[in-house]
């Protein structure tokens, strides 16, 4: 599971999609821990945690191209559902209402799982991965499905590192790094068989 670091606040160029120092108090900008604290105290709800992703996955995914699935209204409805409990004070933990980036070979119910394949462009699983399903259990929300390798191998993804759009992020979880790097949402899953979390970790 790869999470933010504390971000360096530099200006955007043509090379990179970094945190703008006028950016840097929305709650997408926030690490998971401090998203966490603030959704237990009330201090930020998840639909406005959610849509703050929304809206820079909007903004800087056509360079980066962290994501290959997302169903808006899906997201934006589990959302209120995890606030409505909140408010009913079934709070479940650290992650609730936290959304997530799950890798695009971790099956999905209902949600396109390609695993980066062209075979396997329409296929949408009728279960979770068990790793899924904990975390729905933990009140998370699953924001999409961020970009992988053919078969989580093979050819470089066309994800692009977020801090220079010229390289990449390097590895099978290239859109996982990506998207949390570049601030789309505060934690995302990846796997690895050889390096596919050590080496976007390293270069994002």
């Amino acid at each position: 599971m790869a999470s933010a670091h504390e971000p360096t606040y530099i200006a955007h160029s043509k090379y990179d999609v970094s945190i703008l120092e006028d950016e840097k108090h929305m709650p997408n900008t926030l690490l998971l821990s401090q998203a966490a604290r603030k959704i237990k105290s009330g201090e930020l709800s998840p639909v406005d945690l959610v849509a703050a992703c929304l809206a820079r996955i909007k903004d800087v995914d056509p360079q980066v191209k962290a994501w290959v699935t997302i169903d808006r209204d899906l997201v934006e409805s589990e959302a209120r559902s995890r606030q409505d409990e909140i408010a009913r004070g079934n709070y479940l933990g650290p992650l609730h209402g936290i959304p997530i980036g799950i890798k695009d070979i971790i099956y999905t119910r209902g949600l396109r799982t390609q695993g980066g394949s062209k075979f396997l462009e329409d296929f949408v699983p009728d279960s979770d991965a068990t790793v899924v399903t904990r975390l729905k259990e933990a009140g998370a929300i699953i924001l999409g499905k961020t970009a992988t390798t053919e078969y989580a191998s093979y050819d470089p993804a066309e994800t692009r590192n977020p801090y220079h759009l010229d390289h990449t992020p390097g590895g099978s979880s290239s859109g996982s790094a990506a998207a949390v790097a570049a601030r789309m949402c505060p934690v995302a899953l990846g796997s690895q068989t050889g390096g596919s979390i050590s080496r976007p970790a390293a270069y994002c």
